[in-house]
């Protein structure tokens, strides 16, 4: 299961499929992140450019690129670079994400079709570097996509064999300690909308991914920490963070 991220030697992570003897090699033409999708979090007012406690009308969308995914147990890096800006203090924060694997092609799917698309779910860890991320002029991109930033695993559970995915408890640990806690039902905007509303943007392809946001409890971590992202059904992804 150990994989090196794609920046590094091309690699992608694979998964074990659940309940299957079979694995799933990561592809995504594009990974499709959701922020400030649960109403907690919102609250919590991470980025300083949004009005606080302002639920959004429409899902915010931004995009990560692949170069982010790792898999159970590699080690997420800090970037090293980013002490040459000299900032007050640095974040980068673990974030708590269900991922939906788009399992075929789609374009302006109804949500009453939507989980005819998904070919599971599994934990992500939306990794967010701060002082970038509200500092770019040109949004969120270049804080969320950092080499590393992008821990997915440690299986693939089928659509069939979820139950409902609208209600998992998901959270996450920086060694040992809870950070986050909360439950899918408290998205703002469903899966099945999501899938829709982005499908009707821009066509999905199959293996991409979606990550649907985080819940509330964002908390900073740093070299030497140990993060766990945990969703009931699913398991614990686990990696070790090192400064870069």
């Amino acid at each position: 299961m150990k994989s090196a991220f794609p920046g590094e030697n091309g690699k992608m992570p694979s998964l074990p499929i659940a309940g299957t003897h079979r694995e799933l090699t990561l592809a995504p033409s594009k990974i499709i992140a959701v922020g400030l999708n649960y109403r907690e979090h919102v609250r919590e007012g991470i980025s300083p450019h949004l009005q606080p406690f302002a639920i959004p009308r429409e899902p915010v969308l931004f995009a990560k690129t692949p170069n982010v995914l790792i898999g159970p147990g590699e080690p997420i890096i800090l970037p090293g670079h980013i002490k040459d800006y000299h900032f007050e203090e640095e974040r980068t924060d673990p974030e708590a994400e269900l991922a939906v694997i788009i399992a075929k092609p789609g374009k302006r799917i109804p949500p009453e079709k939507a989980f005819e698309y998904v070919l599971g779910y599994t934990c992500f860890n939306d990794v967010s570097q701060r002082n970038i991320q509200n500092a770019d002029v040109s949004g969120w991109f270049r804080g969320k996509s950092f080499d590393t930033f992008g821990p997915i695993g440690p299986v693939l559970v089928l659509h069939r064999d979820i139950g409902d995915p609208q209600h998992l408890a998901i959270g996450s640990r920086i060694n040992g300690l809870v950070k986050q806690s909360g439950n899918t039902r408290d998205m703002i905007f469903s899966i099945p909308f999501l899938i829709s509303y982005i499908s009707t943007n821009f066509s999905l392809e199959k293996g991409d991914i979606i990550a649907t946001g985080t819940p509330q409890g964002v908390s900073p971590m740093h070299g030497g920490d140990t993060v766990e992202i945990e969703i009931e059904g699913i398991g614990i992804l686990r990696n070790p963070v090192v400064q870069g």
